[in-house]
């Protein structure tokens, strides 16, 4: 059976964003689990807002085209949720509405369809980014990505978060165990192609 290819990024452009910082200690863990992980950051992906008259005259946007190749090639996703006034990112929300528009000759959602999400979020507040989180697993459940229960949020982030990984023991092991879930989740999809 081949290693799953995981796709890890946050939905955050900021360079010192603690969700950046989150994702890549959740894809070191992948990583230690044997998945194969790719990690990218959005900001290099510039794209217009989405916008059906933008789409039809000008088509897909090629930053758009790069991001949804990218997703189409893994087994699932590993994203780190900013929490912007109770929910969803705009960067994050924009990203994923190019990536699902409809390509000729590919089934609808095709970059998403019988996916896998493992979902976590950092945020300086006391609830740590939950209520996007939320949001974020509303939309990716409704175009066909399996999202595993049950996604982390990290409150006070700025206290357990640094480059040099999660400074609390509690974050650490309830970020590993759900890693772990991920991962029996992709390789269960696998078995079972």
């Amino acid at each position: 059976m081949k290693r799953p290819n995981v796709l890890a990024f946050a939905g955050s452009a900021r360079s010192q964003s603690l969700n950046k910082q989150l994702i890549q200690y959740v894809a070191t863990q992948l990583s230690d689990l044997d998945l194969n992980v790719t990690f990218k950051d959005l900001s290099d992906f510039q794209m217009p807002l989405y916008d059906g008259d933008l789409e039809e005259a000008s088509g897909i946007p090629e930053a758009a085209v790069r991001f949804y190749d990218l997703l189409c090639s893994h087994d699932g996703f590993a994203i780190a949720c900013p929490e912007y006034n109770s929910s969803i990112t705009p960067l994050l929300k924009n990203t994923i509405d190019w990536a699902t528009r409809p390509r000729s000759g590919e089934s609808p959602l095709k970059a998403f369809t019988g996916k896998s999400a493992l979902l976590c979020a950092a945020s300086p507040g006391a609830l740590g980014g939950v209520r996007g989180l939320n949001h974020v697993s509303s939309i990716l459940q409704s175009i066909g990505t399996l999202v595993v229960p049950i996604p982390v949020s990290v409150p006070s982030a700025h206290q357990v978060i640094s480059a040099s990984g999660i400074g609390d023991e509690r974050v650490a092991g309830m970020l590993n165990k759900l890693c772990a879930r991920f991962a029996n989740v992709l390789r269960g999809a696998q078995s079972m192609t």
